[in-house]
């Protein structure tokens, strides 16, 4: 076993390198992120497989572009909020805010819609789904957004045929671009750069999150023990509890 570090396209391929070319060429599929120098690694060392690009880390996208919206409409709120304090301190009046239907004000309720925009809307709890009505009646776009990236990850949960994904996905860029929303514009020309391999999910369907589930409990077991100085137990210490 050997552990490289960092991900530099020259280092990891010259680690892999070292295992035999016949093995190396019976290599049918990786899996990977968007990043060029993971498509490198896989080029230069897995020339027979097909590279596929996790489901999940454009899932994660749309996640994120969903959630810089509703970071800019906080902020707008906080900034809105401040100033009528203000206006009201300078009339001598007393301030009181504007309370959402749900009990919220605006602040709150895009603080703590967080969570329920990661979830599918059949997931929700109660609470969730009263603060989801009211933000998205508050918030017209974002329930837009929210609807796009619902709808991207029903293209993967659904889909089982590589050219029916392909029309779910063309239809799903046509929604983009009617959108506006420049962080999903963004998205749809990430996914139409690395298109094929995009859509290598739908054959196989192979996913590496086991391998992100394992690295997520590393980076936690790592954050429980403030860091690492002796690297060489820390390896011996994740085999024991992990291998």
């Amino acid at each position: 076993i050997a552990i490289v570090k960092g991900v530099a396209a020259d280092v990891v391929t010259e680690a892999l390198m070292r295992i035999d070319e016949d093995k190396r060429l019976m290599v049918k599929e990786i899996t990977m992120d968007m990043s060029n120098s993971m498509r490198l690694i896989a080029r230069r060392c897995f020339p027979n497989a097909m590279r596929t690009i996790d489901r999940f880390h454009i899932q994660k996208l749309a996640c994120d572009a969903l959630q810089e919206m509703r970071i800019a409409h906080r902020w707008d709120a906080i900034q809105a909020d401040t100033d009528a304090r203000e206006e009201a301190k300078c009339l001598g009046e007393t301030y009181t805010p504007i309370v959402l239907a749900n009990g919220d004000t605006h602040k709150q309720l895009l603080a703590r819609s967080r969570y329920l925009l990661f979830k599918s809307a059949d997931k929700w709890t109660e609470s969730q789904r009263q603060r989801a009505e009211v933000l998205f009646e508050t918030y017209p776009d974002l329930k837009e957004a929210y609807s796009l990236t619902h709808s991207l990850r029903m293209i993967f949960s659904k889909n089982t045929v590589k050219d029916a994904a392909r029309l779910s996905l063309a239809r799903w860029y046509n929604k983009v671009d009617n959108s506006g929303f420049k962080s999903f514009n963004v998205i749809a020309a990430t996914l139409y750069e690395h298109y094929d391999e995009v859509l290598n999910f739908f054959v196989n369907r192979a996913t590496n999150a086991f391998a992100e589930s394992f690295n997520a409990k590393i980076k936690a077991f790592r954050a429980a023990l403030r860091g690492v100085t002796d690297i060489k137990f820390f390896l011996f210490i994740l085999t024991k509890l992990y291998a």
